[in-house]
């Protein structure tokens, strides 16, 4: 099922696929998704939310897979990857297609006011809390602190000096 608020702006070059099993994706007021932006229910049954005042740039993929949470007024870079899903690969007799997928960590979530950079991969179980930024090309799949930068070094408060 798609929810698209009257006040979204998505591209006419976005592609936002409905669920044939259920998904629901739900796109709030204020919420700006750019060009060639793919969102996908796929792996799971998992609902994709995208908060008030949120911005999705050109290129990004968002798998519905366990679930994203988008809080209000996020700021996602081009080219970033959502993932909620995990493949299972275990069995060496089975292909990892037939094999299907792991059992959930617990979907996505973003809080408010969350800045993600350009490139950034965010898994399945990564929780970003209000306030951080996510540096380009990092990989998330765990919990960021609130109000912290992680650029794939240390994570730090934001106003800690370095």
């Amino acid at each position: 099922m798609l929810q698209i608020s009257d006040q979204a702006n998505i591209s006419k070059y976005a592609d936002i696929e409905p669920s044939v099993r259920g998904t629901k994706i739900i796109i709030h007021d204020g919420v700006m998704i750019d060009s060639f932006v793919k969102i996908k229910p796929v792996g799971g049954d998992g609902d994709v939310i995208i908060g008030k005042n949120t911005n999705i740039n050109s290129g990004c993929v968002l798998y519905s897979g366990n679930g994203i949470t988008i809080g209000e007024s996020v700021q996602i870079a081009s080219n970033c990857t959502l993932a909620p899903v995990n493949h299972e690969y275990q069995s060496k007799e089975v292909t990892i297609k037939e094999q299907r997928f792991m059992p959930s960590r617990g979907g996505i979530l973003i809080e408010d006011d969350v800045w993600i950079g350009a490139n950034s991969v965010i898994l399945d179980g990564a929780i970003i809390r209000k306030g951080a930024v996510i540096g380009a090309n990092s990989l998330v799949n765990g919990e960021i602190e609130e109000y912290s930068v992680n650029v794939g070094s240390p994570v730090r408060k934001i106003g800690e000096r370095t």
